[in-house]
């Protein structure tokens, strides 16, 4: 296989879903708003490109793994976008958590011109991204999935269909944040009251990944707090902004949601203390009177 695809962001998840697609046999051509990491893929296989608009102009399929949905708009619609590039027929792979109407908005606005859709949020962290196990929550039309061929399976391990237009994908991401976000939340908290009582921190980790309280959350995030390692990454203000989507979303129907909405407050507060960009188990540090695992930033 030769076929070319576009993939635009080189962060956590997109840097190894293009070494999954470069694994399955694809030629990729790939962009980054920091040139030095699409130059690095390249020299590993691949063809650096300066904007989206020229990613867009060498392939069919352009995958989009940008932070939110005002990158997801400049790589579409900005300077050098990617869709006054696109061919007719050119399929958009948008996999960022964003307003489930923003997507629905999209998909109308490139069928305009001719073009394919498809809503396709990930989820399973940089790990799974980078061995091609992660989720991908999906929603399109079936001529989008027919273009995307082998794509989505190279990328994923699960590749769950929702919908046959775009919205149900950003949807069920937007759940899976909410849990998310208040899972981190929960496992801090119960960390930090371990540590104000005085439990030994790496016998709590122990002894709840092996009891009925464990969630993937406290599995996963819980070793950052122990070794005190704050590098992002999910930064905090990752969920500062997935939980106020959540927020905004449920407030359009008037629909509540008092743990997202206590989750969200304390992902707010460990960003104004200054720890936006930290991992987001840095939430922990809102705690007060607790003395963090030695070697942890203050």
């Amino acid at each position: 296989m030769t076929q070319d695809i576009g993939l635009i962001g080189l962060g956590a998840m997109g840097r190894g879903m293009a070494g999954s697609l470069r694994r399955a046999g694809y030629r990729l051509h790939v962009c980054d708003v920091r040139a030095d990491a699409a130059q690095a893929f390249a020299a590993e296989g691949g063809i650096a490109c300066a904007s989206p608009a020229e990613v867009a102009r060498a392939c069919e399929v352009v995958v989009s793994v940008v932070v939110d949905a005002a990158q997801t708009e400049a790589v579409l619609f900005g300077a050098d976008g990617a869709v006054a590039a696109m061919r007719p027929g050119s399929l958009f792979v948008m996999c960022s958590t964003v307003d489930p109407n923003r997507s629905i908005a999209w998909e109308a606005r490139l069928a305009e011109r001719g073009l394919l859709y498809l809503d396709a949020p990930i989820s399973g962290g940089a790990a799974k991204a980078e061995a091609g196990t992660m989720t991908m929550m999906t929603a399109g039309r079936p001529e989008a999935y027919a273009k995307a061929g082998g794509a989505l399976e190279a990328m994923a391990a699960q590749v769950y269909r929702l919908g046959d237009r775009a919205g149900n994908g950003s949807k069920v991401k937007i759940i899976n944040q909410l849990l998310a976000g208040v899972h981190i939340a929960a496992a801090a908290e119960a960390m930090a009251l371990g540590l104000r009582e005085g439990v030994d921190a790496a016998q709590l980790y122990e002894v709840i990944t092996h009891s009925a309280g464990n969630s993937w959350m406290f599995e996963n995030r819980m070793p950052h707090v122990l070794a005190g390692d704050w590098t992002p990454l999910s930064a905090v203000d990752i969920f500062v902004k997935d939980l106020g989507l959540v927020l905004d979303t449920a407030r359009a129907t008037k629909f509540p949601l008092p743990l997202a909405s206590t989750a969200h407050q304390m992902f707010m507060q460990a960003s104004s203390a200054g720890h936006a960009k930290e991992d987001d188990s840095a939430v922990i540090k809102i705690f007060p009177g607790i003395e963090l695992p030695e070697g942890s930033a203050p």
